[in-house]
C-alpha cells in the first residue's frame, strides 16, 4: 500500500504532497523534511530504494524514489508493493509532466512526448556518465605505472659542468 506520495526539487522545497493516511500539518511538514535530507544525500549511482524514516514508519516502510534534473518523486510503500513496480510508475509519472506544466496541457502529440522523454532519457545517462567520471579517472591514473614511466624515458645526454663557459 502507498502510504504518500511526495515531490520536491533540489532544495526540499516540495512541489505535490499526497498522504494516504491522516497527518497533521506540522508533521506532514516534518515527514517531508526527513524525507528530503534521507533522499537528497545518496549519491544518483546508488540503489534508489531505502527504509523509510522515522516520522513515516521506519523500517516497516520503503522509500523508493527517482531524481529527474531538479524533482525528487518519492513514494513511501509498504511491504506489499513492488519496489520496481513502483520505480515504473515512478517514470509514468514524469512522462506526464511531459503532458502538461502549471496547470495548463502542454504536448497532446503523443510522438512528441515520446521524443520528449527520450531525449530526457539521454541527458539523464550522460549525467550518470559524467558522474562516474572521477572514479574512471583516478583509475587510468594507477593504470599509468608512473614510476616505471619515470625509469623508461629518455632524456638527452646534458653538457657537463666543466664545458660550459661562464
Amino acid at each position: 500500500m502507498i502510504k504518500a506520495i511526495l515531490v520536491f526539487n533540489n532544495h526540499g522545497k516540495p512541489r505535490l504532497s499526497k498522504f494516504y493516511q491522516f497527518y497533521p500539518e506540522d508533521m506532514q511538514q516534518q515527514i517531508i523534511r526527513e524525507t528530503f535530507q534521507l533522499v537528497s544525500k545518496r549519491d544518483d549511482n546508488v540503489c534508489n530504494f531505502l527504509e523509510g524514516g522515522s516520522l513515516i514508519g521506519g523500517s516497516d516502510y520503503k522509500l523508493i524514489y527517482r531524481h529527474y534534473a531538479t524533482l525528487y518523486f518519492v513514494f513511501c510503500v509498504d511491504s506489499s508493493e513492488s519496489e520496481l513496480g513502483i520505480l515504473d510508475l515512478i517514470q509514468a509519472q514524469s512522462i506526464l509532466n511531459e503532458l502538461k506544466m502549471g496547470g495548463m496541457v502542454l504536448e497532446t502529440n503523443m510522438s512528441e512526448i515520446i521524443t520528449q522523454t527520450g531525449l530526457v532519457n539521454k541527458l539523464e545517462k550522460q549525467e550518470a556518465g559524467l558522474s562516474a567520471a572521477p572514479a574512471r579517472a583516478v583509475s587510468a591514473v594507477k593504470n599509468m605505472n608512473i614510476p616505471q614511466q619515470i625509469k623508461d624515458m629518455k632524456l638527452p645526454d646534458l653538457p657537463s659542468i666543466s664545458t660550459l663557459k661562464f
